[in-house]
């Protein structure tokens, strides 16, 4: 990308998180995972570039930062923006932007000085833990290293992870949700986002509240049919 088409593209994410602003959403989130465009920035394996959006990780998030920065002079002060980015990739889900704390760290901090409320932490088994030496997952560590607001996202009730359901015919069997409901009291993160589970159980939220578990409907790839 040119300086020219940057700055374009930066400002349509100023005018696309006005509009939602003006329409009358309550916030928004820019994508910034799974090898889309600001993705393409973050990881060093897609941005190639040798000026000042390339390079060293503090560059890197340079994109991200001024479209947050964007963003935010468009909206205000109290709406909230949010951000969501991970490690793996589409194409690779071995993809790391940072590989240790200290790294998560060097990278958020810009972007919450830019003026992320909250961080969308994309994961494709939640579980998981990121970094050796403990069990916090990518939310977990963000939360620890920012102070913002996190959500956690990552196969929530099923048992395989997205792209291994979408690519496969067999049913995703349900799990249990203990783990998560144990560290979002313990204060790991903040919320839980769900995907492929809400779209097999529209009412899956009212099932979780009310305990009914083992009443929720398997994953399975036909269920996308029902979305047409």
């Amino acid at each position: 990308m040119t300086q020219a088409e940057i700055d374009t593209a930066i400002q349509a994410y100023g005018q696309a998180a006005a509009s939602a602003r003006e329409v009358g959403f309550d916030g928004v989130e820019l994508h910034a995972a799974h090898g889309y465009l600001v993705d393409q920035f973050f990881w060093e394996k897609t941005n190639l570039r040798t000026d000042g959006y390339g390079g060293s990780l503090e560059n890197r998030t340079r994109f991200g930062v001024e479209a947050i920065r964007e963003i935010r002079k468009r909206v205000g002060a109290e709406y909230p923006v949010a951000l969501r980015f991970s490690q793996w990739k589409i194409d690779d889900y071995d993809a790391k932007i940072v590989t240790t704390p200290a790294e998560l760290g060097q990278f958020l901090k810009p972007l919450v000085e830019a003026g992320v409320d909250i961080f969308h932490c994309s994961t494709r088994r939640c579980w998981e833990p990121e970094f050796e030496g403990s069990n916090l997952n990518l939310a977990g560590w963000t939360k620890k290293l920012t102070g913002k607001p996190t959500i956690t996202v990552g196969s929530i009730t099923l048992g395989a992870d997205l792209m291994t359901s979408f690519g496969s015919p067999k049913t995703v069997e349900v799990t249990g949700i203990d783990d998560v409901l144990d560290r979002l009291e313990r204060g790991e993160f903040d919320l839980v986002a769900v995907g492929r589970a809400l779209i097999a159980n529209p009412n899956w939220a009212a099932q979780i509240k009310a305990g009914a578990i083992a009443d929720l409907r398997p994953f399975d790839r036909s269920v996308l049919a029902t979305l047409v």
